[in-house]
């Protein structure tokens, strides 16, 4: 008898399209459900069940993720969802939310009686579609053998932080802070060297292999030679997350200067248009920028 979990993605947008793909690469049964419904419907051909609605995604499902902007984003999901959720079923929220959001979303799971698991991962579109995100995990012992095959077929490894919800999120914070400062920091000596006339590529090439160097660098390092700002990683994730950030942070006392003049530099590159990656960031550090009046996104 085939004891796999039923999994519901709720939310197909860059992550949660590509774990839906790697679940289903897996051959786990998933059903997946979005505000768009375009964006699941190109899962279907894959053999993911489309969904019309938060209740109908989840009903039978032993895991149901949510991989959505933010905690209001995620609470009205699950407002829908979680009273048609099966005795036994584990929410696993994947949003990056704070722990202030893990909290706040672990309390509604307990009023429906439903297991809760935080959860964000740390990776980007490519490594979710190939199965390869490094998944932070926060939650009750006794129910991570359920969610085993699941962690396992979205990523790589899985770092279990602590028994309750909240660390796993206030961890997903930390890395992002780092990813922000790594990613402002390549932009900046790019554009120092570009406006220096010398070639960026020899600032990428003199860091090969040493002690400054990180992978990090030579991907956003690229995009930001190339002028190539498919998201990735959105503008507007990061903004939201260092918002996040900033609000934690000061209530931890600890100060907030820089995370404060990473949030000016990633609004300045965020532009009106299309979405962005957070390469664009580049074009803040340019010569002669220009400064859009956006006001960073409220911490959730």
């Amino acid at each position: 008898m085939d004891d796999s979990p039923r999994v519901t993605v709720l939310g197909t947008g860059a992550m949660g399209y590509g774990m839906a793909v790697s679940l289903l690469r897996a051959g786990l049964e998933t059903v997946v459900w979005n505000r768009t419904r375009v964006k699941a419907e190109s899962l279907a051909p894959l053999g993911a069940k489309v969904a019309d609605d938060p209740a109908s995604a989840v009903h039978g499902a032993d895991v149901v993720i949510t991989t959505l902007f933010d905690a209001d984003a995620d609470a009205a999901v699950m407002a829908q969802a979680l009273p048609a959720m099966a005795a036994g079923a584990v929410w696993v929220q994947s949003s990056t939310v704070g722990a202030t959001g893990a909290l706040r979303l672990a309390a509604l799971a307990d009023e429906h009686g439903v297991a809760f698991v935080d959860a964000p991962v740390l990776g980007t579109r490519k490594p979710a579609l190939a199965g390869r995100l490094v998944v932070l995990a926060s939650g009750p012992p006794e129910v991570r053998p359920r969610l085993e095959r699941v962690f396992e077929a979205i990523g790589e490894r899985t770092v279990w932080v602590a028994d309750e919800p909240g660390p796993a999120s206030r961890l997903k914070l930390v890395t992002n802070a780092w990813i922000a400062t790594l990613t402002a920091g390549v932009a900046q000596s790019i554009a120092l060297a570009q406006a220096w006339g010398l070639d960026p590529q020899q600032f990428l090439d003199a860091i090969d292999g040493g002690q400054p160097d990180s992978p990090y660098a030579h991907v956003k390092g690229a995009a930001m030679l190339s002028g190539d700002f498919d998201p990735q990683f959105e503008l507007a994730g990061l903004r939201k997350d260092l918002a996040l950030i900033a609000a934690d942070a000061r209530t931890a006392g600890v100060p907030t200067e820089l995370v404060d003049a990473l949030a000016h530099a990633y609004a300045t590159a965020a532009g009106a248009g299309a979405p962005r990656d957070i390469a664009a960031v580049v074009d803040a550090f340019r010569p002669n920028r220009v400064e859009w009046p956006l006001e960073p996104p409220p911490a959730s």
